[in-house]
């Protein structure tokens, strides 16, 4: 007998908007064009959320595949990014954004790390900027560009960057999406963003192409457990919605994009289960970042200066 799921809830951000805790995830590196399969497919099936950036290099791509889906625009919820190369032109960068975008509106800009980084040099940190003072200019865009942006948040921040933030912000970010799904749970940034009322969303739940994550043991029994049409990226998937975070599976594959879209509820055994994976220090790691192994930093800072533990496995840069 097939396993009973449900559609994607929603939640309510700071500004009293509603998101699908399912959206689409529009990074696509290999061929940033190629992403347009998966609106296609998303917007057939009920989607409403797509998360994209300057960095993708798909704006127009996915802002041409939502005008032509006929989702009406008012159900639709758009976030796209301020990159790091971007820190000293907030206003111009949103610009550009907007006009290649061309939905009307952006529900939701990001300042995409906290740090800046020199233009043209991905692994150089500018320290001319702080993300304070970014932050300072992406609140301007509501004085200076009325109407066309809903919302802005912050993504790849730590309880030790918000917690700077915060000293000096006149808006609470919206939004903080981040990598974390069952390898790299951070439950101390999830609390610490639900007491300040930033929603947290998370990028790569999943982990990268290849991730051991659909391969591990406890994961699959799981879904064995629950039902032989269950499979553990369903299970991996519904349990980051469970804890309360949006996930942003990317995918341009219809058959996935439809599944993505459709959870199951996971018994409060199953939840502490996956729970227990981050007592393993073996499994912890971190997928989606970019280490460069010769200067030992992310995009030019060091794990202390993001403010997160350094795990024993991570995606390098040789």
């Amino acid at each position: 007998m097939p396993v009973e799921t449900h559609p994607p809830p929603y939640m309510t951000l700071n500004t009293g908007a509603k998101v699908s805790m399912v959206g689409l995830g529009c990074y696509s590196p290999d061929d940033p064009k190629q992403i347009i399969d998966g609106i296609r497919a998303a917007t057939k099936d009920g989607y409403t959320h797509f998360d994209t950036a300057s960095f993708y290099e798909n704006e127009e791509v996915v802002g041409e595949g939502l005008r032509q889906s006929g989702v009406p625009r008012e159900k639709l919820f758009v976030t796209t990014k301020l990159y790091n190369f971007d820190h000293h032109n907030v206003e111009e960068a949103f610009d550009k954004s907007f006009a290649k975008l061309n939905v009307e509106y952006i529900d939701m800009y990001l300042m995409h790390w906290p740090q800046a980084t020199k233009p043209g040099h991905h692994f150089i940190a500018d320290d001319t900027i702080d993300f304070v003072q970014t932050w300072k200019a992406m609140e301007k865009l509501f004085e200076t560009r009325p109407g066309k942006i809903k919302g802005i948040g912050v993504s790849n921040f730590s309880i030790k960057t918000l917690t700077e933030l915060l000293k000096h912000a006149k808006i609470v970010p919206a939004m903080n999406e981040i990598e974390t799904h069952p390898y790299n749970q951070d439950p101390e940034l999830l609390e610490f963003c639900r007491e300040k009322g930033i929603v947290v969303s998370a990028y790569t739940p999943l982990g990268q192409a290849g991730s051991p994550i659909l391969k591990d043991q406890d994961i699959i029994s799981i879904a064995n457990e629950i039902g032989d049409d269950v499979t553990p990226a369903k299970v991996v998937l519904s349990w980051n919605v469970q804890r309360g975070v949006i996930i942003l599976p990317k995918s341009s594959n219809p058959v996935r994009v439809k599944q993505n879209a459709e959870l199951i509820t996971l018994s409060e055994d199953h939840m502490q289960r996956i729970n227990n994976i981050s007592k393993d220090p073996a499994r912890r790691q971190r997928f989606a970042l970019t280490y460069d192994n010769k200067t030992q930093t992310v995009f030019g800072w060091t794990f202390e200066q993001l403010g997160w533990e350094k795990p024993a496995h991570m995606s390098t840069l040789e």
